[in-house]
């Protein structure tokens, strides 16, 4: 017996969603939406995620054979990626407490020590636990703001132009696009090279010891184990929290200010691969704050950046993930920087090291060698730029030099070849670590040394890297090594130049530049006031627990 069906009543509605205010009670059917007519209506966004209403693929046989597995996994991870922009993140509050200066830049001096003392004293399960996550994010892995859980799609195969990696900082709803730059055709902006400016010198602080002449002899044959230097202090401060900077600032000694570090990551930014993100800050006067994130990527090397088989970002590779390579090549670096130079003949400068506070320094804890050199440039638009550049050690008394190591990746040719074919080993790290060593020559240049020392490190095993041995040194001179890299250094400045100008077109506030993961595009983002201060407040939390 065929059943009957009947059409139920709808009322149509052509001026909005839901149903109408009004009821024609003539209709035999009105009362049936009469009833309704006083519940509110609730509208939903077309980005709204509803749930799942049916699901006809597991329960049906037929419609089982229809949807493979494939199928299945493939609907999952589209959908997985249509919800991926939800904002997850905690809302940020409001209100903001005032922090006085000097106790903000106590409180980061005394991380900075927490962070030298575990990185120095780490070892085995320790550094397991400090690379997890963090480096790792930040050198091709999942990101801040993601919890650092390994690799993106296709992480695993070795191979620069494949790997998706994620941003340095997860992009918020409410930063404001401002400006796209290509990196690639970056160099239709610059035009002609621009004319070098003169530095000034304007203050020197710190002290730097003399180069210990021994070094010059090692070899693979006879190789001089690296070195712990667990009772040296390094001091990563960024622009805003440098009180010297701050006084010059307030006395509007130059209207740009900026540390060599990330001076020279802007002069070289064509060549690098992996994110990073620089904070920008200009005031209502016009003066500009070139800052890092603490903790960003410009506290970490990189290793084989710019190789065509980059190291994996997965943590499944263990001591070999760029994290943990990062990692080992920062400390290598570090250690290096200081073993090779003796106490004698110590150089102090006019002013002490403006970020070693001896009321909370332990007695067996002091600052590296290091001379913070201030220098001031004018550009050709009358721009002055204030840098903070650093000198490593003194080299015959008179000339200042700088000092860095390259860590041998992967493990175990170095040995062979290093003594005979030297200029074959560096012509091989020039094409693998092309940014990084372009930043060095960068660096030296900025501080006006005479001399950059490269060391060539290997692990002592190739499956231990804890253990590592200095297999030779070389010297060279900033400015041929510039010339032997194809660095030009007017390009530098016209490249420096061409940031500056975009970023005095800016309104007064904060922003974030950004280079994009996977693609040679920086990307310029306005953002709140207070973004990442509550980060620093939520890691000042956690330094205190631990």
């Amino acid at each position: 017996m065929p059943t009957s069906f009947k059409i139920p009543f709808v009322t149509a509605n052509p001026n909005s969603w839901g149903p109408p205010s009004e009821i024609d009670e003539s209709n035999t059917d009105a009362g049936l939406v009469a009833k309704y007519a006083a519940l509110p209506y609730s509208p939903f966004g077309r980005n709204d995620r509803l749930g799942r209403v049916a699901d006809f693929t597991s329960g049906n046989k037929f419609m089982a054979g229809r949807y493979n597995r494939r199928t299945q996994h493939a609907s999952e991870e589209d959908e997985e990626q249509a919800f991926q922009l939800v904002d997850t993140t905690k809302a940020q509050q409001s209100h903001k407490r005032f922090v006085n200066p000097a106790s903000k830049r106590r409180m980061h001096s005394q991380r900075l020590r927490q962070i030298n003392a575990r990185r120095q004293q780490a070892t085995g399960h320790q550094l397991d636990k400090m690379t997890r996550g963090a480096p790792a994010g930040r050198f091709g892995g999942r990101g801040a703001g993601r919890g650092g859980r390994g690799a993106g799609r296709g992480a695993g195969t070795f191979n620069n132009r494949n790997v998706d990696r994620q941003p340095s900082v997860a992009v918020q709803s409410d930063w404001v696009k401002v400006e796209e730059l290509d990196l690639q055709k970056i160099n239709k902006h610059l035009g002609i090279p621009s004319s070098i400016p003169t530095p000034e010198d304007v203050l020197w602080c710190g002290f730097v010891d003399t180069y210990n002449d021994s070094y010059d002899k090692v070899s693979a044959r006879q190789p001089i184990n690296l070195k712990r230097m667990e009772n040296k202090l390094f001091y990563p401060v960024t622009t805003t929290d440098d009180p010297v900077l701050e006084k010059f600032a307030i006395d509007e000694a130059a209207q740009v200010f900026v540390t060599d570090t990330i001076m020279s990551h802007l002069m070289c930014s064509t060549r690098s691969v992996y994110p990073w993100d620089i904070v920008v800050q200009k005031l209502p006067n016009g003066t500009l704050f070139l800052d890092k994130r603490d903790n960003s990527q410009f506290d970490y090397l990189t290793v084989h950046e710019t190789a065509y088989a980059t190291p994996s970002p997965s943590e499944d590779e263990g001591i070999n993930s760029s994290g943990r390579l990062s990692l080992e090549s920062t400390m290598v670096c570090q250690n290096f920087s200081q073993q090779i130079l003796k106490k004698s003949g110590r150089k102090q400068m006019d002013l002490p090291n403006p970020f070693y506070d001896e009321e909370d320094a332990e007695e067996v804890m002091e600052p590296a060698s290091v001379a913070y050199r201030y220098r001031k440039w004018q550009l050709d638009d009358g721009t002055r730029v204030m840098c903070r550049t650093e000198l490593h050690g003194l080299v015959k008394n008179t000339q200042y030099m700088t000092a860095f190591a390259l860590n041998e990746y992967p493990a175990g040719s170095w040995r062979d070849k290093i003594d005979a074919q030297r200029g074959a080993v560096l012509a091989t790290e020039l094409k693998n670590n092309s940014f990084k060593l372009a930043k060095w020559t960068t660096q030296s240049l900025l501080a006006g040394a005479d001399q950059m020392k490269i060391g060539f490190v290997a692990r002592a095993a190739p499956k231990n890297p804890y253990e590592h041995q200095i297999l030779a040194t070389q010297f060279y001179r900033p400015k041929d090594f510039a010339q032997q890299i194809t660095l030009n250094e007017g390009n530098m400045w016209a490249m420096f130049r061409l940031f500056v100008n975009m970023f005095q077109k800016l309104e007064t506030g904060k922003y974030v530049l950004m280079r994009d993961p996977n693609k040679p595009i920086l990307h310029l983002y306005r953002v709140p006031p207070n973004t990442f201060e509550d980060d620093e407040e939520d890691e000042e939390e956690e330094e205190k627990e631990e």
